[in-house]
């Protein structure tokens, strides 16, 4: 018999035992619900489901029909990255170390070196949760939590991570990305870094089609809605030609989003798994104009969010509880059956034996070069606003936004005075210390109440709510990004490392532990195509058959993860 056979039937014998192992026993597989998201980028509430006609979202709009819709959904921050981490963790990025846009990237711009976020020890990416749960975790493929993701985060993360991947019969938990939505997708297209748009056509590794990400000229833009559509135009823009080019842009990468979305839909339904799975649909944070990301007005903050069950439960519904990006962790993790860590500062959005959440959270940080402290709370009517840095101007000189026409177009108007008390307002020098809006009387935020003395009580109301927020997370409002990294790293002035897993035999099992507090611990087979080349969660002592070489690392969130160790029994 031929020996490449024989080695070959080997490995693919003992690998399944050792997989078999990997299943977490408290959570036996069962059938349960699929958890499908389908999240895109810079995503305000621009689509028919939500009032907005401007360019059909036919995709969208079947789904919000059969589905729930929440008009109340808020992010942490109104760009990614902090976003990503709530999402991530089910905690409030500001309490650990995660709220400045970016951390490992950007501040080599303002001097300082790159970093991590460092949540508390006990925080986990729930991803990790969902699997010890024996859920199929894919990503496809954004991460940008402000941390480098444990190798125990997912099955799969890449444009190449899809459920079609999952062994028969496992649940699963799957995420797909679709960044036509993207601020970028606005620029002109001279002087931008083209990038991969991915298509997500099947989760094989046939390669994508080759795209820019963004910066199409007109000529290359995709076209779903006409230039002489009636854009809605906020009133802190003005009504010029380039910020109706830049809308039509935005409406149409949309309607291109929109085709991705029905991509996936269709695969769903032809793998006949529509009616297994409970969809999820939202942004990232709210608008990619300007005025929009990047501020914590509800431009910034608010993005969609449409819930489709398998039965269809409450088909066309519109609620409007509010519901934050932190709870999202606790709520899937409900569809799970999962056990859910007390340090979760969310709550399950669908969870009828909780009171509904009377207040969403959120702050804003440095973006880039541009530093500014800001936190708001917000009641179903209400927002609270406390400026840390009164002194600043509203508007901070960023680059990367410059790249916006409409953003330049501001510039240039505010430059020359033609912009009218409203779209000037931005660019005052200086911002009161606090501000309250009536968002619903006023969605845009333009008219500052804090002044008049019938609101008093419900300024109080919000102020004491804020501060117990803060307290409560640990957030330090307004603490130099500086003495922050060296809190994170406990004044070591350098990163911490994971320390090195130990590994022992317990009563014939492999027994795995980390000096290290908080960590989680990842497993495998490396090196052989036979098996599926995912890292397994360790969670208790396991039977390992002789002759088999595992790899095993260790990872705290926000630490250098530990070097890999080889064992073999």
């Amino acid at each position: 018999m031929n020996s490449t056979f024989l080695k070959k039937t080997f490995f693919l014998f003992f690998s399944s035992i050792f997989l078999g192992f990997s299943i977490n026993k408290k959570n036996p597989p069962k059938e349960r619900y699929n958890v499908l998201w389908l999240v895109c980028e810079d995503m305000g509430k621009w689509i028919p489901p939500f009032g907005d006609m401007t360019v059909a979202t036919p995709n969208l709009s079947r789904l919000a029909s059969e589905g729930i819709r929440f008009t109340n959904f808020y992010s942490t921050s109104g760009v990614c990255s902090p976003s990503r981490f709530a999402i991530a963790t089910g905690t409030y990025p500001s309490g650990g170390g995660g709220n400045h846009m970016r951390t490992k990237s950007a501040t080599a711009i303002i001097g300082l070196p790159k970093y991590e976020a460092v949540p508390a020890p006990e925080v986990k990416m729930f991803s990790e949760l969902m699997r010890n749960a024996g859920y199929y975790c894919t990503n496809n493929s954004k991460q940008d939590y402000q941390f480098r993701a444990p190798v125990t985060a997912w099955d799969e993360s890449s444009i190449y991570a899809h459920w079609r991947n999952r062994p028969e019969g496992q649940p699963f938990f799957s995420i797909f990305n679709f960044t036509q939505t993207h601020e970028s997708g606005l620029f002109e297209p001279y002087g931008f870094k083209r990038g991969e748009q991915r298509h997500y056509n099947s989760g094989d590794r046939t390669p994508n089609k080759k795209k820019k990400r963004g910066g199409f000229s007109e000529e290359e833009t995709t076209v779903h809605v006409s230039k002489d559509a009636n854009f809605p135009i906020p009133p802190y823009l003005p009504d010029t030609e380039t910020v109706r080019r830049d809308l039509w842009k935005m409406y149409n990468n949309i309607g291109e989003m929109d085709k991705q979305v029905g991509a996936i839909l269709a695969q769903l339904e032809a793998d006949g798994l529509l009616d297994k799975t409970i969809i999820f649909f939202y942004g990232d944070h709210g608008g990619p104009m300007p005025r929009q990301k990047r501020l914590i007005y509800d431009s910034g903050l608010n993005t969609p969010l449409i819930v489709r069950f398998p039965d269809k439960r409450n088909a066309g519904e519109i609620v409007d509880q509010l519901a934050s990006f932190v709870d999202l962790a606790p709520t899937v993790l409900d569809f799970a059956e999962a056990e859910k860590p007390k340090y979760l500062e969310g709550q399950s959005i669908f969870n009828k034996e909780i009171p509904q959440r009377k207040y969403i959270h959120a702050a804003a940080d440095r973006f880039d070069e541009a530093t500014d402290a800001i936190r708001a709370v917000r009641d179903k009517r209400y927002k609270y606003i406390r400026n840390y840095r009164p002194e600043q101007p509203y508007y901070l000189k960023l680059q990367y936004r410059e790249k916006i026409p409409t953003m330049r177009e501001l510039i240039r108007l505010n430059e020359e005075g033609k912009l009218n008390e409203i779209q000037s307002q931005w660019f005052r020098k200086t911002k009161p210390a606090i501000e309250l809006f009536d968002c619903i009387a006023d969605p845009h935020e333009i008219n500052n109440l804090a002044e008049d003395a019938k609101y008093a009580s419900k300024i109080e109301e919000l102020s004491k709510e804020m501060d117990r927020w803060i307290e409560e997370i640990g957030d330090q409002p307004n603490l130099p990004e500086r003495e922050l990294i060296n809190q994170l790293w406990s004044g070591a002035g350098k990163q911490p490392t994971t320390a090195k897993p130990v590994v022992e035999k317990y009563n014939g099992k492999i027994k795995i532990t980390c000096p290290t507090e908080g960590v989680s611990i990842g497993y495998r087979i490396p090196n052989r195509e036979e098996v599926i080349k995912s890292w397994k969660v360790y969670n208790d002592p396991f039977e390992l058959p002789k002759g088999v070489r595992i790899e095993i690392q260790a990872h705290r969130i926000g630490y250098k993860p530990s070097p890999s160790i080889f064992y073999k029994n």
